[in-house]
């Protein structure tokens, strides 16, 4: 029996935030196959350095992992979005620094994950719902620094990738600014079924889904 596991935080972990309605593991398992069965590891406020705490919750049954995970490893650095600075040279090596640092647990954390020798998909950190626009526009160049890590990871290992910044794109996807509310999680669901089922034959190596 096919048996996913789902790594990471609150954007999968994001029932606080649903009101009572559908999670995206609720959201997973009702768009899985019936021979199918999905498992929440991921935590909420977990960081990179946090999953292989969770890696150590897998079991001999579970056939594929997903993670998403890196959101709150950008938050712990939000510092750099409003650090006075002398030039933009300098707010790029403060931003190049923090990447290269989530780069150095973040890599290691999927090699944790591989090591089961079960497939693995990996997810990139989405823009999130902030409610000021130079905030949400400085925040969203910052993402790409932590997403470039994410997505070179996925190359080197030639793993499969969900593109969260295609998943939840409006602001009725987030239930604040950082959590998926019950619309956003069916939309991650939806891309995760998708990368689960999308043939190899057809999309061979690391792949951008949707």
């Amino acid at each position: 029996m096919p048996h996913v596991a789902l790594l990471g935080d609150s954007i999968f972990d994001n029932a606080p935030y649903t009101a009572g309605g559908a999670s995206v593991i609720d959201h997973v398992r009702g768009m899985l196959p019936p021979d199918w069965a999905a498992d929440l590891l991921a935590v909420d406020g977990s960081i990179s350095a946090d999953v292989p705490e969770q890696l150590k919750k897998l079991t001999a049954q579970h056939t594929h992992l997903v993670l998403s995970v890196g959101g709150n490893d950008a938050l712990q650095r939000a510092d750099v979005l409003e650090a006075p600075v002398k030039s933009s040279g300098e707010a790029l090596l403060m931003l190049a620094g923090a990447a290269d640092a989530f780069a150095a647990i973040y890599q290691p954390t999927v090699d944790k994950c591989l090591a089961f020798g079960k497939p693995v998909i990996l997810c990139t950190i989405y823009n999130g719902n902030f409610d000021a626009p130079a905030y949400q526009a400085a925040a969203r160049m910052a993402l790409c620094a932590f997403n470039d890590v994410i997505v070179r990871t996925a190359i080197a290992r030639n793993l499969r990738i969900i593109e969260l910044r295609n998943v939840c794109t409006v602001p009725a996807d987030f239930a604040n600014p950082i959590e998926p509310s019950v619309q956003g999680g069916a939309k991650i669901a939806k891309a995760i079924a998708g990368a689960l089922f999308e043939s190899p034959a057809t999309a061979p190596g690391a792949r951008i889904a949707p």
